[in-house]
């Protein structure tokens, strides 16, 4: 019998069961739930500094102070670190296209083409083929990490990581059942998630859930046009925050400036190649008036970041863009498999397969900048119907159903790309890879909390500099 990578349809399901089932002599199920600092595992802070390497200096620092504010914050931008470790460990070898930065604030709220809310994964950075259970394990770690900010004990911590597994387990099952069209048309609508946990939540809940909607859905935008633009002489323009905002001009201080302008110019026209030819189209009935460049989240700090500002009729007409660099996904070297002559289009080709509806304006772009450097982009949308979970606020039931979403929503991603019947066969009926999950996540939210000390200790002996912003 021949073995699938991602997906061969060309085997019977009866094989593809088959596969997924002897992975288990393989790699036992059982196995997951082990996690022991190796003796040759990188020194974390290295692991971290050699990504900052190729980022703006001067931004670093926001970086590892952000980090700092506390294990979870830390956790955000410790992927890279993540991925040495999940590298180093025995895995199913059933492929999926992963989030790769799978923890638990990167499943929100978003808006479809089509204006409806739906539940899905919103950060693919990291994005690259691989086991499906590498994204598992950082999703379930991160409900640990979560629930010890909340105080929670453990046993609600392991109530946290067995919702979230099994609702991925028994979601996976279901999927292994249906066409493979009924997959990939598959979505986790507003809708349909209050039909379907109804039964599980309580008053409270219901109305968090009707905030957390009615929130969405104002986060529009028009509100962020509101928040980041200002009137000036010259028309609506970006604000300045700095060092978080910082326009354009205010970026130049020699006469590098109409170089600076004419590179993200033809940033924006070669970015416009790579939509389908009806967006394109769209696109053009709006003009560039501003750009400036943005801090964003955690573990993206000091990587590049534009945002451009483009107006269309009159200045109550605009398109908010993210122009964000692309470097190589922290997964790739732990896989030893595809590389990508653009790692734009790796961020574009994997959130594809993986959301159920992205941003219309999503493509991407490679530029060469005034210091000769080449660097990938990815483009999308600035801010668009996106609800952002609060875990600091949740008590135990609600960070449940909340993990019962993220675990369901992640089956679906995976179910796309990857094969659900030999997977579902691999986690079979028991919650044998539940249990090993909890194991797993306690002892790497233990290795997480000594890395983020190991953070302070370099902070504090002078080693690395962070500054809080």
């Amino acid at each position: 019998m021949s073995t699938p990578t991602m997906f061969t349809p060309a085997l019977s399901v009866q094989e593809r069961a088959a596969y997924g089932r002897n992975a288990r002599a393989r790699t036992p199920r059982s196995v997951h739930g082990r996690f022991t600092e190796l003796p040759e595992r990188p020194d974390p802070v290295a692991v971290i500094d050699h990504q900052s390497a190729t980022r703006v200096p001067e931004l670093v620092p926001i970086r590892y102070g952000r980090m700092l504010e506390s294990p979870f914050r830390f956790y955000r931008g410790a992927a890279a670190i993540m991925a040495t470790d999940l590298g180093a460990l025995p895995n199913s070898g059933l492929r999926v296209q992963l989030c790769g930065d799978a923890h638990l604030l990167n499943f929100r709220l978003l808006a479809s083409p089509e204006r409806h809310l739906v539940f899905d994964i919103n950060d693919f950075d990291e994005t690259f083929p691989g086991p499906f259970e590498w994204d598992v394990k950082r999703l379930a770690a991160s409900f640990v990490i979560a629930a010890r900010a909340n105080g929670f004990p453990a046993k609600e911590q392991n109530v946290a990581v067995r919702t979230c597994v099994a609702a991925y387990r028994e979601r996976m099952r279901e999927f292994a059942g249906m066409r493979t069209l009924d997959v990939w048309y598959a979505q986790d609508d507003v809708d349909g998630l209050r039909e379907l946990l109804a039964s599980s939540m309580d008053k409270k809940a219901r109305r968090r859930t009707a905030q957390a909607t009615e929130q969405a859905r104002t986060r529009t935008y028009m509100q962020a046009f509101s928040k980041l633009t200002r009137d000036t002489a010259e028309g609506r323009r970006i604000a300045p925050d700095p060092p978080l905002i910082t326009p354009l001009a205010d970026l130049q201080t020699d006469p590098g400036e109409e170089g600076r302008e004419k590179e993200l110019q033809t940033l924006l026209d070669d970015y416009a190649q790579t939509l389908s030819s009806e967006r394109r189209h769209l696109l053009r009935h709006y003009r560039l008036v501003d750009m400036a460049r943005k801090v964003v989240g955690v573990g993206s700090v000091g990587t590049r970041c534009w945002i451009l500002l483009l107006l269309g009729r009159d200045d109550d007409d605009p398109l908010l863009l993210q122009a964000k660099e692309a470097q190589e996904s922290v997964l790739a070297a732990q896989t030893g498999g595809d590389t990508y002559d653009n790692q734009g289009r790796r961020v574009v080709t994997g959130q594809r397969l993986i959301q159920t509806t992205s941003d219309i304006f999503l493509g991407h772009t490679h530029v060469v900048g005034l210091d000769g450097q080449g660097r990938d982009f990815y483009v999308r949308q600035l801010r668009d119907w996106k609800g952002i979970a609060r875990p600091d606020t949740m008590g135990p039931d609600l960070l449940n159903l909340f993990a019962r979403l993220c675990g369901g929503s992640l089956a679906r991603a995976h179910a796309r790309s990857g094969d659900p019947v030999a997977i579902s066969a691999y986690l079979g009926r028991s919650d044998r890879f539940d249990g090993a999950l909890v194991r797993f996540a306690q002892s790497y939210a233990d290795q997480n909390e000594r890395d983020f000390e190991a953070l302070r200790a370099a902070v504090d002996s002078g080693r690395v500099a962070a500054e809080q912003l």
